[in-house]
């Protein structure tokens, strides 16, 4: 155990998320997604459902302020326009993570698939609801 860190910060979520660079996606999803199927690099976080890990990873890293959209979730096939209760919640993790409000963009099932394949890592959850698919954008850490 370090200080300071979650217990979802694993030694695989820690290498992973400091290998990424600027501009590289993460994928966060829910427990239904084939991720071993469309994964370049996968990451489980057992037991912990999409907001827990999202704010876990948040709190290491910036998101993307070079790009207007660094935050994405997946739209419902049916509903496309209908924000899930999952992904509300999500929203509000990132914009108090952010200290700013940045919303998320809805893509279609099929958009998310394939950003997920060409992500640099899929981090699969134990979230039960439907849709608990988002992807975010790694930004730049500016010294202080």
């Amino acid at each position: 155990m370090l200080k300071m860190l979650s217990v979802l910060h694993t030694p695989e979520l820690l290498h992973t998320l400091a290998s990424m660079g600027h501009g590289d996606e993460i994928a966060l999803v829910d427990a239904n997604f084939p991720a071993l199927s469309n994964a370049k690099r996968m990451v489980r976080l057992d037991g912990a459902d999409l907001a827990a890990a999202l704010q876990a990873c948040l709190q290491l890293f910036p998101l993307d302020t070079f790009v207007p959209d660094p935050a994405f979730r997946m739209q419902q096939v049916h509903a496309p326009d209908e924000i899930p209760e999952v992904q509300k919640v999500c929203q509000k993790i990132i914009d108090r993570a952010e200290g700013r409000q940045v919303p998320m963009k809805g893509i279609s099932r099929e958009a998310f698939y394939e950003r997920a394949r060409q992500a640099f890592a899929v981090l699969v959850t134990s979230e039960q609801r439907p849709y608990g698919c988002i992807l975010l954008k790694k930004g730049v850490v500016f010294p202080s």
